[in-house]
């Protein structure tokens, strides 16, 4: 039926916060989704504190027993940099994960540095890590976030030119035009989460048939 290609179907997600945030800030997602079907989890491990190999690690041990219990390939959804661990996720389990959505990610590194406002930087330094995300260009895990072409699995990058925290240029991608895709939308990067064009976009793409994307 039509309405059946519009409805989870008790399918798996993941949602993934972004820097500083924890899994309250995704309840409005959570909800949405889970009336139209989709069997829906946070990733658990608290306030997302920045990029590290322990969360990573956890990350993809999650991603795997998600898809072992449900015999179903998982959706990634991150907001801000929850995306960045959802790419990571996507890399190193390709075979588990149907498809990714990022939500006004920094998914891009730029070769002049990040071109975040300075206060959103100096959190990260003095949060994360002292060096800022540019600490995480070198590391083997990250290199992998660097290689959108190679990643077998639809991605959809949401993203708004008025976001104020994530620069265009860093939350889109160039990657294959059959799979990978910029979306672009009116809103800030804090209201991302709760914007209804949003909610509505991720859906339609939850909604996509496996192989048919």
């Amino acid at each position: 039926p039509a309405d059946a290609e519009l409805r989870g179907f008790r399918r798996p997600v993941l949602l993934l916060p972004g820097f500083m945030a924890d899994e309250r800030t995704l309840v409005v997602l959570r909800l949405f989704l889970e009336t139209r079907g989709y069997e829906v989890q946070t990733w658990g491990f608290g306030r997302n504190v920045g990029f590290s190999s322990r969360s990573a690690s956890a990350l993809q041990q999650k991603i795997r027993y998600m898809h072992h219990r449900s015999g179903r390939k998982v959706s990634l959804v991150g907001w801000s940099l929850g995306g960045m661990f959802a790419m990571y996720g996507a890399h190193e389990a390709p075979e588990c994960v149907r498809s990714v959505i990022t939500l006004g990610s920094p998914v891009t590194f730029d070769p002049a540095g990040s071109q975040s406002p300075p206060l959103v930087k100096a959190l990260y330094r003095l949060i994360a890590h002292p060096m800022g995300t540019a600490a995480h260009v070198p590391h083997l895990r990250a290199k992998n976030l660097r290689r959108p072409k190679v990643l077998p699995v639809p991605i959809s990058c949401i993203y708004s030119l008025t976001d104020g925290v994530v620069p265009p240029q860093e939350a889109t991608i160039d990657g294959d035009p059959a799979l990978h895709e910029n979306i672009r939308v009116p809103g800030s990067h804090l209201g991302l989460g709760f914007n209804p064009l949003v909610l509505w976009i991720v859906a339609d793409r939850l909604a996509q048939p496996e192989a048919r994307w």
